[in-house]
């Protein structure tokens, strides 16, 4: 089938690209010489593979840092909504608190009360002022903290009261 002329007239096979003919322009006076074809070598070793490769990683890293970041977001706005809520209940009793307190500031037992504190009472009324120069009571005066009414004072040591809790009451 091949002829021994045709293959006489073509070229000897060889490894290296066939060289390309680069058309000539017109603003460019001086030929230019076909050189060899750079289209099979690489860049510092990068080729378009390692390239899709590399683009690919550093956006499922990007989509990946994104995602946890909202993640975070999302935490930190359910933590700020609790605390909202707790704060909520927190206020939600203080006006309850505020309301009673209004409730009793309001009845007119508390306004005569202040009334007379502030010496307002009744026309018949003659306010109980201590002077300025009284003494402070004394720690068995009547109505004092130290004698309640119908208690009997207790006479002796805090051993003999604690020997008659203890033990009983010595006969």
């Amino acid at each position: 089938m091949d002829h021994p002329e045709e293959r006489a007239s073509q070229p000897p096979a060889s490894n290296e690209p066939p060289e390309r003919e680069l058309p000539a322009t017109r603003s460019d006076p001086v030929e230019r010489l076909p050189g060899p074809d750079l289209a099979g070598l690489t860049v510092a070793g990068f080729t378009r593979r390692r390239v899709a490769w590399i683009l690919a990683t550093v956006l499922s890293v990007w989509i990946v840092a994104i995602f946890a970041r909202q993640v975070g977001d999302a935490g930190a706005a359910v933590d700020r909504a609790d605390r909202l809520r707790l704060d909520n209940t927190g206020l939600a009793s203080q006006v309850e608190d505020l309301q009673q307190e209004l409730d009793l500031v309001q009845r007119p037992q508390f306004v005569e009360q202040q009334a007379r504190a502030n010496g307002l009472g009744g026309k018949g009324e003659h306010p109980f002022v201590l002077g300025p120069g009284a003494t402070a009571l004394g720690v068995d005066a009547p109505g004092s903290a130290a004698v309640r009414l119908g208690a009997a004072p207790s006479r002796g040591s805090p051993l003999d009261a604690w020997l008659d809790l203890l033990f009983g009451p010595s006969g």
